[in-house]
């Protein structure tokens, strides 16, 4: 049975591991967090403090765009754009990662708390039941402090998370 997870798209590109899990796993990304891929690929801001890392993950973002402008998986994208919190039908990438995108609705239901693409990973959270996977401690300590009503993981304990049998 695949796990599923609440994920930004960057941290498919900046995480390698994400991509190779023990066993099937399944990602739904808010349909805003690939809109935000363009504009850090595109960026001259670094994603990341090594130059050569930055140059990966650069490359990285570029190939994740290009999948999800692969003429198949738009047409799949472009079904989940037509009503909110409809989901695409999945994009497979190989034998263990399945990615699904969500037309998530920032409601501006937790106010200054949290950024729109935020907002939409804990809104999708607690509508799919399904954990947010992140490297942004401060993320979380933001989730506990508030009370969010969602399970949050850090990308350094993916694979305890993919594991275990820790369902909100």
């Amino acid at each position: 049975m695949s796990r599923t997870f609440i994920i930004e798209a960057v941290m498919l590109a900046v995480h390698g591991q994400l991509m190779l899990p023990g066993q099937p796993v399944t990602y739904i990304i808010p349909y805003t967090s690939i809109q935000e891929l363009y504009e850090l690929h595109a960026g001259s801001e670094p994603i990341m403090l090594e130059e050569e890392d930055d140059g990966f993950v650069k490359q990285m973002i570029g190939e994740l765009i290009a999948f999800f402008e692969e003429s198949f998986n738009k047409k799949k994208i472009e079904k989940a754009l037509v009503a909110p919190w409809r989901k695409s039908p999945p994009l497979p990438i190989n034998e263990h990662v399945t990615l699904m995108v969500v037309l998530a609705i920032d409601t501006e239901a937790y106010g200054e708390q949290f950024d729109p693409i935020e907002t939409e990973l804990i809104l999708s959270s607690m509508k799919e039941q399904a954990p947010i996977l992140t490297d942004q401690f401060d993320l979380i300590e933001r989730l506990i402090q508030a009370e969010i009503p969602v399970q949050a993981f850090d990308v350094e304990d993916f694979e305890f998370a993919v594991e275990g049998d820790n369902q909100v």
